[in-house]
């Protein structure tokens, strides 16, 4: 994890709904995406850490909100650092082409929230902060870009997540080879 002089860092979670398999040839552009955009994301300036499944490279294995719904949880030390490396950075290329391999969400499918530095989010608590989100509309305990609230008008709800507590910082990870699918040689690239 990163060290970081804020006393604030903003979580964020992503959910988003396969529209095929994961080891349906269609998804093999966005499976060659992954390993590129998350090592960007590693090295991004402002990042802290990210969901990792045990014993893989990436969180896209892990399945909490249904079998076809993959989640991106991370932590930044600020909401500018998330913003330029979703919007300024080559994940844009990902996002621009979301709409091949998932579906579009009626409902909001991302929130951010505000946690103290030194504290990494489960996936239950963010999970939450969706749901939250998605009952109540944006407050200071969960909100989109649209609807920011800055760090020190949440800092009387960093407390109050049922999972909220500290953790130690986590080690770096070493690379570990991918256990996806290969990608088909004839699928057009897609995103």
């Amino acid at each position: 994890m990163t060290e970081s002089p804020h006393a604030a860092h903003l979580a964020q979670l992503n959910v988003a709904t396969l529209l095929h398999p994961f080891d349906d040839p269609r998804m093999a552009p966005f499976v060659e995406m992954l390993d590129p955009v998350n090592a960007a994301a590693d090295a991004a300036p402002g990042f802290v850490w990210r969901l990792v499944e045990e014993g893989a490279a990436d969180a896209t294995g892990l399945r909490p909100a249904g079998a076809d719904v993959v989640v991106n949880l991370s932590v930044w030390q600020t909401q500018e650092a998330l913003w330029d490396f979703a919007y300024r950075s080559g994940h844009l290329e990902v996002m621009r082409r979301r709409r091949e391999w998932f579906a579009r969400h009626v409902e909001a499918h991302m929130v951010l929230w505000w946690v103290p530095a030194g504290h990494l989010p489960t996936v239950g608590e963010a999970l939450e902060r969706l749901a939250e989100l998605r009952a109540h509309g944006p407050s200071p305990r969960a909100f989109t870009f649209a609807s920011a609230y800055p760090a020190d008008e949440a800092a009387p709800h960093l407390g109050t997540a049922p999972h909220l507590g500290t953790v130690p910082p986590a080690r770096p990870r070493p690379a570990v080879p991918s256990a996806r699918p290969a990608p088909s040689q004839d699928v057009a690239a897609a995103r």
